[in-house]
């Protein structure tokens, strides 16, 4: 029961509903099988079919695709408490390729494992729900980003976004966070050249609103990186609606 209480995902959980003892029990048992995954080796590839499903429970993940040209655009990055694959299991097939980025432990959740997590605990399903239409609101929010953001407000959006993400579970701030993303991860995720993204950072330094350095994020004026970015959390819903 302790795992289950202070995991990552219970943490993210109760921003949507408050978990009974039955609940956390059933979130257990979904930790049960627990698994290790080297940095740079692929959980799963695109296309495959047959895969399970994982809940981060330590370390960071890129999911990506990839292009005929062997380009890859980064998805998203998932963090601990995220759920990793659960649309390719209901799917079958797996639509794109996920990669530690980091040594990372994760708990394998088979369909079976999900179905009857829907069939015994309903409330709970609806709060896994929550997490996966909040996934899904977030890459929404990327492609605006890509599409519409200029590269400062881009970058600034996404930082700010890591930081609310990371602090739901326990892991940051706003004063900051700690950050294994490359330059060449970011350059990825926010369709830049990592040599743009370089130049990004910089000014975003020297404007004295945040400092991404030695794998450490670092923001210095939270309330001016959000003027900047337009940053509006209304979309990570982080504040409820806390069933009970």
């Amino acid at each position: 029961m302790v795992l289950a209480a202070t995991s990552p995902l219970t943490r993210k959980l109760s921003a949507f509903a408050v978990l009974s003892e039955a609940e956390l029990a059933v979130l257990a048992g979904l930790h049960g099988r627990r698994r290790c995954f080297a940095a740079g080796r692929d959980m799963a590839h695109q296309g495959q079919a047959d895969q399970a499903a994982y809940i981060l429970s330590s370390g960071w993940v890129c999911s990506y695709k990839l292009q005929p040209d062997g380009t890859r655009q980064i998805v998203d990055f998932q963090v601990p408490g995220d759920f990793l694959g659960l649309r390719s299991v209901l799917l079958r097939t797996s639509d794109h390729g996920f990669e530690p980025i980091v040594d990372i432990e994760a708990a394998e959740v088979l369909t079976g494992d999900l179905l009857e997590v829907f069939a015994q605990t309903p409330r709970l399903a609806m709060a896994i729900l929550w997490a996966a239409s909040r996934d899904e609101a977030m890459v929404v929010e990327h492609l605006v980003g890509i599409g519409r953001r200029d590269a400062g407000a881009r970058m600034a959006h996404f930082l700010l976004e890591l930081g609310a993400r990371l602090a739901l579970v326990g892991l940051g701030s706003r004063e900051g966070y700690d950050c294994p993303l490359t330059q060449y991860h970011l350059a990825d995720a926010l369709g830049l050249s990592a040599v743009h993204v370089n130049r990004v950072l910089r000014q975003l330094r020297e404007n004295g609103l945040v400092t991404f350095r030695e794998g450490h994020v670092t923001l210095h004026d939270y309330r001016g990186l959000v003027a900047f970015a337009g940053f509006d959390p209304a979309y990570l819903d982080q504040t409820g609606p806390l069933l009970t």
